[in-house]
């Protein structure tokens, strides 16, 4: 990409291969418990100790979506804060991308659903200690001037990456068993294929990071001293701090984007349709993203960032309230485009506004308010869908409504804008390798 600095490039490309396998498992998770192959007789039925609720399937396959979240999301702050104390982002890394590996060929050999829910934590684990350091990363080899686009670049292909995942797990696992080329007509099962697929891809994720990228200087002379999280706004210009705010927007946004995962077999149902058009609907955010991510990237870093934020949220609302209302596969296509064109909007604006404002050694500390945040939601949108959906199938989309309002007005009232004036010409350049 011109313009784009070539590590951020081998970053994108790195998270592109780590999505697909995370995305994959998304899919194929709620697949492989269902179809019989972990039984959950001794689960369903019980109740939950202290709330009360029943047990289904759907609270079940909701738990394994949502822990990887819980834990990814709610470890980030360590991690980030570790990455800026030691001034080292790679060797985390590396690391966290080693756990999702092992943790995706174990699924191979696990014979419960504890054994499932205990990797997709490893997972989960892995994660935190990838997200906020590749982050750090692409923020401290950005300018003012160039951040917008940089982190454009870099969603763009991390999020072809996830849009690429669950159109192809369903085909995988559809078209297994496969014959493999050994004595004795050994064959792999559709689910193990596709499990196989995660484990290349976070190893050939890690492979790009070793070989290819080191931690820069910027890094290396610049660790943070206050890496404390602010809450309140230190100016006393706003209420909060525009860091959390944007973070507690981003909240928002994620969670309304993953309260489709969990109601694949409802909206199958309501609509009539294949699974394949399922997956076809859950990767047009996605793929929204893909198309929008770089050029409202670049535009952030001409025309600010704060107009992006407002008209991203502005439509992002009726754009999952319109999931709970259609009725047609076609609509519910163009109401997902939509959604997935408001995220746009926000995605890499939202970094972009955070990295003007944080400091080079307070990146992973800072950044991974944000990034908890994004992991958070998308942990708690299957568990709330998953409940919601029992008052009525508009519901879990209502409440995606609302708290678009809400991240609405946190923007309008308590984020300023930070390209107070145009970059020049030098300003916007990105050295390169």
């Amino acid at each position: 990409m011109l313009g784009t600095d070539r590590r951020v490039l081998v970053l994108a490309l790195a998270r592109m291969a780590d999505a697909v396998a995370n995305s994959f498992l998304i899919v194929v998770l709620p697949l492989y418990i269902a179809s019989g192959a972990i039984s959950l007789d001794a689960l369903v039925g019980t109740r939950v100790p202290l709330l009360g609720l029943a047990v289904t399937e759907e609270l079940l396959i909701g738990v394994v979506l949502s822990l990887f979240g819980f834990l990814n999301s709610l470890s980030q702050p360590f991690t980030g804060r570790l990455s800026d104390r030691t001034d080292r982002r790679k060797v985390y890394i590396v690391f966290g991308l080693a756990l999702l590996a092992v943790a995706s060929a174990a699924y191979v050999v696990a014979d419960s659903y504890l054994a499932v829910v205990f990797f997709r934590g490893l997972q989960g684990l892995g994660a935190a200690f990838t997200i906020p350091c590749t982050i750090a990363l692409v923020n401290e080899l950005a300018t003012k001037g160039s951040r917008g686009g940089n982190f454009g670049v870099f969603n763009a292909f991390r999020l072809l990456g996830f849009g690429m995942g669950p159109i192809v797990a369903g085909t995988v696992v559809a078209a297994g068993p496969y014959a493999l080329p050994i004595a004795g007509g050994t064959e792999l099962s559709g689910f193990d294929a596709a499990f196989f697929v995660a484990v290349v891809g976070a190893l050939l994720s890690l492979g790009l990071v070793a070989l290819l990228i080191s931690d820069p200087d910027e890094t290396r002379d610049s660790a943070g001293e206050d890496l404390s999280i602010a809450v309140r706004d230190r100016d006393g210009d706003h209420l909060l701090d525009p860091v959390f705010t944007l973070a507690v927007a981003t909240l928002c946004m994620a969670i309304g984007i993953a309260l489709f995962a969990t109601l694949q077999e409802t909206i199958n149902a309501r609509l009539n349709q294949q699974p394949a058009l399922f997956g076809a609907e859950f990767a047009a955010v996605v793929l929204a993203n893909v198309v929008f991510q770089i050029p409202i990237g670049r535009a952030s870093d001409q025309y600010g960032r704060r107009p992006f934020l407002l008209v991203g949220f502005l439509i992002l609302g009726p754009s999952v309230l319109a999931q709970g209302l259609v009725t047609t596969p076609a609509t519910m296509l163009v109401a997902r485009t939509v959604q997935g064109i408001a995220v746009a909007m926000v995605f890499a604006p939202g970094l972009a506004l955070a990295g003007d404002i944080v400091g080079t050694g307070q990146s992973g500390t800072q950044l991974s308010l944000l990034t908890m945040a994004f992991g958070l939601g998308t942990a708690l949108g299957p568990l709330a869908s998953g409940y919601l959906v029992r008052f009525g199938f508009v519901v879990p989309f209502a409440f995606g409504a609302i708290l678009a309002v809400i991240g609405l007005v946190l923007i309008a009232t308590q984020i300023e804008e930070t390209l107070s004036e145009p970059e020049t010409a030098t300003e916007r350049s990105v050295p390169q390798d």
